[in-house]
């Protein structure tokens, strides 16, 4: 499955549930299908082991 295709299928469902779960709740702009961004973010680790992933994203600079 195509990363984007996987992306737009989880915000798609998970927008529905929500905007079941918490209706009247919710603005009418999520209810318009406003609720997430149209862009994303993958990445790819190269199968590295977890701790190393974690000791980089710790290692990350923190913004100012």
């Amino acid at each position: 499955v195509a990363i984007s295709k996987l992306v737009n299928s989880l915000k798609g469902v998970s927008s529905h549930y929500l905007c079941k779960e918490f209706t009247g709740r919710v603005t009418r702009a999520i209810m318009q299908g406003l609720l997430w961004s149209p862009s994303y973010f993958a990445a790819s680790c190269g199968g590295a082991p977890l701790s190393i992933i974690r000791q980089y994203i710790e290692q990350q600079r923190r913004p100012a």
